[in-house]
C-alpha cells in the first residue's frame, strides 16, 4: 500500500472512534486529560486489532489465495457500507451519553466496539500482503489523534458532525476495496 492509502484507510478506521468521542463530547465538556486518555484508550485498541484480523486472515491467506483480493473489497465494502448506513441513523441517547454508566470499563468496551471493524479490515490487508505494523500503528496514531480531537470539540459542534465523519469513512473504505479489487483485476495500474 502506498502512503497515501494507509493514511486514508487510517483515517477511515479513525472515524467510528471519533464519532462515539464527538458525541461524549457533545454531552459532556471534558478536560484535557480526559481526552487524552480516551484517545489513547480508543488508539491502542484500535491499532490492536486489525493486528488480530491479519493474524487470522494471514492463517487463511493460503487457501484462498485465487481469491483474496475478492475478499478485501467484499471486507472493505461491508465494513464501508455499515459505516454509510450508521451514519444515516439518528444517534441514540446510549451514544450521546458512552460510557457514563460504565467508568473505565465502559470506556474499553466502547474502543471495542468501535474498533471490531479494523479487525475485519486486517483480515482483507492480510490477503493482500501489506505491513500490517505500519498500517496498524497509522490506525493506532490517527484514532488516538481523532478521537481527542472529537472529544473537545464535540460541545462545540454536536453530534451530528461525527455522523459526516462516518459517512465519509465508510465511503473511503469502499474505495480503497475498490482500488485493492481493480489493481489486482489489471484495470487499474498500481497505485
Amino acid at each position: 500500500m502506498t502512503p497515501i492509502a494507509i493514511l486514508i484507510l487510517s483515517l477511515s478506521m479513525s472515524t467510528d472512534a471519533f464519532a462515539a468521542a464527538v458525541g461524549r463530547g457533545a454531552a459532556h465538556r471534558p478536560t484535557w486529560p480526559v481526552a487524552l486518555k480516551w484517545g489513547l484508550v480508543f488508539g491502542i485498541i484500535e491499532a490492536i486489532t486489525p493486528l488480530i484480523g491479519y493474524a487470522l486472515g494471514s492463517f487463511a491467506a493460503s487457501y484462498v489465495q485465487a481469491i483474496d483480493h475478492w475478499i478485501a473489497f467484499v471486507l472493505l465494502a461491508l465494513v464501508g457500507g455499515h459505516m454509510i448506513k450508521e451514519s444515516f441513523e439518528a444517534p441514540d441517547a446510549e451514544e450521546a451519553d458512552t460510557p457514563k454508566r460504565g467508568g473505565p470499563l465502559g470506556l474499553v468496551l466502547t474502543a471495542i466496539g468501535t474498533s471490531i471493524d479494523a479487525a475485519a479490515v486486517g483480515v482483507g490487508l492480510a490477503f493482500i500482503g501489506v505491513n500490517i505494523w505500519v498500517v496498524a500503528a497509522a490506525i493506532g496514531v490517527s484514532t488516538f489523534v481523532l478521537t481527542t480531537i472529537g472529544m473537545l470539540i464535540g460541545a462545540a459542534v454536536g453530534v451530528r458532525f461525527g455522523k459526516k465523519a462516518e459517512l465519509l469513512g465508510g465511503i473511503a473504505l469502499i474505495s480503497i476495496g475498490l482500488i485493492i479489487l481493480g489493481e489486482h483485476m489489471g484495470w487499474l495500474p498500481g497505485l
